[in-house]
């Protein structure tokens, strides 16, 4: 057993940490208990599904700390930014995949790779002894999180998230709706019209906005008091803050021009971005919700275009499992009190498709450095990597201690660089260029040591 290393969850974080330390040489086995065992928002049996949305976000590795973040795992060849960037779909400037065809992809990598097997089935204990990485995600098996909960003596901490509904584009009326992207970004005509807008005007949003609000909502089980996490918050909470809420959020107008009505500027705008390769689905953004399945369908049918709307998959809520990583885990992302174990993606308190990515990337090779009996250090927290880890594992303040994506707001002051919104633009090309050198000696530094 000890030769192996044992991975639990074949998500992003789980199949990145295989990757890693498989090509460093170390065999590898990937404990997935789906489809044996399912869960609310999962939808097949592969490897590296999306659940949630398509988008990576935004693709800029100079002015955001998510793009950033995606030019370290490319630079350490990390499968998920690989196989993103084959199955990419026109998204402006933000990095958005067909979700079906990029999960079966990172599954026919993860299996053809030699060094990689994988077995299907729930793990329910932690184990006493052998190499563990544990990726099971915000939807870990209620038997495993108690297993979790009973080591680590804590409370389950969670919150709650939400997923937005899909339409398929041949029920959209185009005779009102329109193809572009905000402020026409992207470098080609398919990247500038990479979003489908429906527009609205006064009357039809504040009509929009009571049916959402009067709409039937999945209340919580007793005893469940999680809050959201406030990077997908569902539309009727939003709403809940202000009418005027959603129209300086997911539906904002600004930045695009109605074809049909050029000289008319639209009060609010739905955007839904393309999620599959064919372009025959798209997924309503910013539109998480917790409404009821018949609520959805009558509420979003108010929407100018989407009257005749058909729906490949409704959107709906459910509950997420994270740790207090500041006090359970060390900087090699070990569990102190059992420090063959290690945690990576969601489950340690990162949100995000690529955060939880980028915690497998490092969770595999420090995994694999250790059993082929080197060191290696956590990357500096000048790195979006680093900055990351250096927040989960102490930086963050353990009473307080939430989800986080990835952001500038982690990365350490550099000297001599002004404050404000005017000096913003050089702030953030002085974090990610000093990031860049940073994260390269990184990676020389750790390939030698781990040889």
């Amino acid at each position: 057993m000890t030769d192996i290393l044992h991975i639990v969850g074949g998500g992003m974080a789980g199949s990145e940490a295989a990757w890693q330390a498989a090509n460093m040489g170390i065999t590898v086995v990937i404990h997935e208990m789906r489809p044996k065992v399912e869960t609310f928002a999962h939808q097949t049996g592969l490897l590296g599904e999306m659940v949630c949305s398509n988008s990576f976000r935004s693709d800029d590795d100079e002015q955001n700390a998510v793009g950033l973040l995606h030019w370290e795992m490319r630079q350490a060849s990390g499968l998920i930014m690989q196989t993103a960037d084959k199955h990419r779909l026109p998204a402006g400037g933000a990095l958005a995949v067909d979700r079906d065809h990029f999960a079966q992809a990172v599954t026919d990598a993860i299996l053809a790779h030699p060094n990689i097997t994988v077995e299907y089935g729930e793990i329910t204990e932690l184990p006493a002894d052998g190499h563990w990485i544990f990726a099971t995600g915000p939807l870990t098996s209620t038997t495993l999180g108690q297993a979790i909960a009973k080591e680590t003596s804590a409370e389950s901490l969670a919150f709650f998230d939400a997923i937005a509904p899909i339409v398929y584009f041949d029920s959209i009326d185009m005779s009102k709706a329109w193809m572009q992207s905000r402020y026409d970004k992207g470098d080609t005509e398919e990247e500038r019209t990479a979003y489908l807008n429906c527009p609205m005007d006064k009357d039809q949003y504040e009509a929009f906005i009571d049916a959402l609000m009067a709409a039937d909502k999945a209340e919580f089980h007793e005893g469940e008091t999680a809050g959201y996490f406030d990077g997908c918050l569902p539309i009727e909470v939003i709403a809940e803050r202000g009418r005027e809420s959603l129209r300086f959020g997911p539906m904002k107008p600004v930045g695009l021009t109605n074809p049909h009505q050029p000289d008319v500027k639209a009060y609010a705008v739905v955007q839904l971005r393309r999620d599959n390769k064919l372009g025959t689905l798209y997924n309503i953004v910013g539109f998480q919700t917790k409404m009821k399945y018949g609520a959805q369908v009558d509420v979003f049918k108010t929407i100018p275009g989407l009257e005749n709307a058909s729906f490949a998959r409704l959107g709906g809520i459910h509950r997420n499992t994270f740790m207090n990583s500041p006090t359970l885990l060390d900087d090699q992302m070990r569990l102190r009190s059992a420090p063959h174990i290690r945690f990576a993606g969601q489950i340690t308190g990162v949100e995000g498709y690529v955060e939880s990515s980028a915690m497998g990337l490092l969770a595999g090779r420090m995994a694999a450095t250790e059993m082929l009996g080197g060191s290696i250090s956590a990357p500096p927290n000048t790195t979006a990597m680093g900055a990351l880890i250096t927040h989960i594992t102490g930086g963050a303040d353990a009473k307080t201690f939430q989800p986080m994506n990835v952001n500038f707001g982690l990365f350490p002051l550099v000297e001599g660089l002004k404050g404000g919104r005017r000096g913003r633009k050089d702030r953030y090309k002085a974090y990610t260029d000093r990031a860049k050198l940073d994260w390269h000696a990184w990676l020389g530094a750790s390939t030698l040591d781990a040889a």
